[in-house]
């Protein structure tokens, strides 16, 4: 749940993080009631998708040499450092040969890794993450941490909710790959054109927050997998 302001990491009590506390601060019963629908959800998929996510994982084996899960360091609520839980998608040490981001037709991106991230099947594992309360079905991406070194003080405000499975900020830019296929320094242009504009849409999210928004929004992650364009 939402901490009091003055049990907020000293590095977040500013005033471009105070306008956004303040606002959910007044909607901690739709902060509980989102909590508990990611609980609930989480624990019935869990069961659900055993059997498939056990298929996936055993085609993942079969198709490259590496452990089937890829658990790079990311952050979530107020700073905390988590390792998150995706079905690998590349080759074993692909970020120690490569940037944190991925570029449309990247090398490192194995055969079944391209289908599951082409239907986000990657992801399913982030139900695990969601039970321990480390991410949300909906809410800012979790970033790498080299990444969230360069924030611009208004964007700590991201980090008063539980990282997300889905956002407004991913669907709009699920082709990011594409947007930093032809980028010199990938990294670079990511902090510095693409992270502004997806943290427009994640401030936004905080600042309208709503659970029935939450959702909506995951209602259009549903339909931007399926091919409709939110640009």
């Amino acid at each position: 749940m939402l901490r009091k302001w003055d049990d907020l990491p000293d590095f977040m009590k500013i005033p471009e993080v105070r306008t956004y506390w303040e606002t959910l601060n007044g909607k901690r019963g739709q902060l509980l009631l989102k909590r508990i629908f990611d609980l609930l959800v989480s624990l019935i998929l869990l069961v659900i998708l055993a059997i498939p996510m056990a298929v996936i994982a055993a085609m993942i084996k079969a198709d490259s040499e590496g452990p089937v899960f890829y658990r790079q360091e990311r952050v979530t609520t107020y700073g905390k450092h988590f390792h998150i839980h995706k079905f690998r998608t590349m080759v074993d040490n692909a970020d120690k040969i490569g940037t944190a981001v991925t570029i449309d037709g990247d090398s490192r991106i194995t055969r079944i890794g391209a289908k599951l991230r082409h239907l986000r099947l990657d992801e399913l594992p982030q139900v695990m993450d969601v039970i321990s309360g480390d991410m949300s079905f909906v809410g800012t991406r979790p970033e790498a941490v080299k990444y969230t070194k360069r924030y611009k003080p208004e964007y700590y405000a991201t980090l008063l909710m539980p990282a997300g499975i889905t956002s407004e900020a991913s669907i709009r830019y699920k082709d990011e790959d594409k947007l930093l296929n032809e980028a010199i320094d990938v990294d670079r242009i990511y902090v510095e054109r693409v992270l502004p504009e997806k943290m427009k849409w994640n401030l936004e999210s905080i600042s309208r927050f709503c659970f029935f928004r939450d959702i909506l929004t995951m209602f259009h992650t549903v339909a931007a997998v399926m091919g409709k364009d939110y640009k």
